[in-house]
């Protein structure tokens, strides 16, 4: 089931075939630490920590959330920590949220008391290419699970 890598890591591959449309909502725990990129063709909310990129339909970040990657997505709401890059179409930051990295968006909302270190850059209507990369409804999708052993 788990294979074991000479670092002391095991992996875990997942694969699921989907046939029409899917929606749903996943959910990341404050209990949850996970190192890896994430992909989902569903709505993401994460309360835990995630070291690695995010691409997602929808994000929304919990207050004592931290990512350490970049993220792409239709929309994104957040208010934890986020070290790295968010390429959306809508970016709200919440007055809790604290941001170091570039936002490319096409609607930006920003409440007063957020802190972002890094540049805007409006969209002008242009798809970011971070959002080309969306996984679509209906394709197949695998994701990697990486479990460090102690």
């Amino acid at each position: 089931m788990f294979s074991k890598k000479p670092d002391n890591t095991m992996v875990k591959n997942f694969s699921s075939h989907r046939t029409g449309p899917t929606s749903g909502f996943s959910m990341l725990g404050n209990d949850i630490t996970l190192t890896g990129n994430v992909e989902a063709s569903a709505d993401l909310h994460i309360d835990g920590r995630v070291i690695g990129d995010i691409t997602c339909k929808a994000l929304v970040q919990g207050e004592d959330s931290e990512i350490a990657g970049g993220i792409s997505a239709e929309s994104v709401r957040i208010a934890g920590i986020v070290r790295g890059t968010i390429a959306a179409r809508e970016v709200v930051i919440l007055k809790s949220a604290q941001i170091i990295g570039d936002v490319a968006y096409d609607a930006l909302t920003i409440e007063q008391g957020a802190r972002l270190e890094g540049r805007l850059s409006p969209n002008g209507g242009q798809m970011p290419p971070a959002l080309a990369r969306l996984p679509h409804a209906g394709s197949s999708s695998e994701a990697e699970v990486v479990i460090a052993a102690e």
